[in-house]
């Protein structure tokens, strides 16, 4: 346990490092979307383009493994929205309240960590998850808030802002882009690729502090308190449902017979046992869902991971 927590600490110590930095005021507010911009557009799309090139077109295109993660998606989303709607939320924050319990930190926390604790081929699996989340389970969800019928054309609208979301991300591509080149063998020359291999190095310390300091930055901008019955369950939804979920119905499946390798649903477990994505958020305050709410279930599940996540490597591995 003490050599996962070596490795782990550090990823979890930048995330507090940008938090502080941004609640002490060493970091401005104003700074923060630049580097969300410069972790969005440069520095994370060469990393994904990096591990997506360099890793078996079969991995990244695992049916068994996508069908699973896909599955498991859509269950969250429907118990969390279950759950939230029993009470007075109403569709726009019970549907943000179910994407930040089925959209973990994949992409800026998920991939370099995971690769750190379990090598290189654990990219491929990880980097599967992201399409998912990226193209189904948020168009989903941002399609579910709209039913809350302030605008008879509401619903419609919401899946072209969604569609023009996943068409303006550039992650898509680089997964798209690495994935083809992996496909046909293709290498850039050497002085682009070592451009881009300067630009993915810098992803994973620079979009941890980012996440640490889009974290304060909420927490400073929130304007109203939230009871603790509205954001602590789904943070631990997040954190243990998930991940047991996942782990369930891989193993059911692998005994069904499907062709789902050990080790990658050993991977889609951790990630579904990473803190929720920081970027809900965001999304949260763009279709004016209560993004306070939505900031202390990122920033609790991000608190309590550092726990939870070293406790399900240690079982895992």
């Amino acid at each position: 346990m003490l050599s996962i927590l070596l490795i782990t600490f550090p990823f979890f110590a930048l995330v507090l490092c940008g938090y502080v930095a941004a609640r002490r005021a060493l970091l401005p507010l104003a700074a923060i979307p630049g580097l969300n911009t410069f972790v969005l557009y440069f520095a994370l799309p060469c990393m994904l383009y990096r591990f997506g090139a360099s890793t078996p077109i079969a991995q990244l295109l695992d049916a068994s493994l996508i069908a699973v993660y896909l599955l498991c998606a859509l269950l969250m989303v429907g118990l969390t929205i279950w759950l939230t709607r029993r009470g007075s939320i109403g569709w726009n924050d019970a549907s943000f309240g179910a994407l930040v319990a089925a959209f973990p930190n994949t992409g800026f926390m998920g991939v370099p960590l995971l690769v750190a604790l379990l090598g290189a081929q654990a990219a491929g699996p990880a980097i599967a998850t992201i399409v998912i989340d990226m193209l189904a389970t948020s168009s989903l969800c941002i399609a579910l808030s709209r039913l809350d019928g302030a605008d008879e054309h509401g619903t419609a609208r919401a899946a072209r802002l969604a569609l023009k979301g996943v068409l303006a991300n550039p992650l898509p591509w680089a997964i798209a882009l690495g994935a083809l080149a992996s496909s046909l063998g293709f290498a850039l020359p050497k002085p682009v690729m070592d451009t881009l291999s300067l630009l993915a190095d810098a992803a994973s310390p620079v979009a941890l502090f980012t996440i640490g300091a889009v974290l304060a930055r909420s927490q400073i901008n929130s304007t109203s308190s939230t009871p603790y019955g509205r954001y602590v369950p789904v943070a631990l939804i997040k954190l243990i449902v998930h991940p047991l979920l996942v782990g369930g119905v891989g193993l059911g499946a692998i005994a069904l017979g499907l062709r789902l390798e050990r080790f990658a649903l050993t991977v889609v477990v951790l990630v579904a046992a990473l803190p929720s994505a920081s970027n809900v958020a965001m999304l949260a305050e763009r279709f004016g869902a209560d993004n306070g709410r939505i900031a202390r279930i990122i920033l609790l599940s991000t608190v309590l991971a550092f726990f939870s996540f070293s406790a399900a490597v240690a079982l895992l591995t």
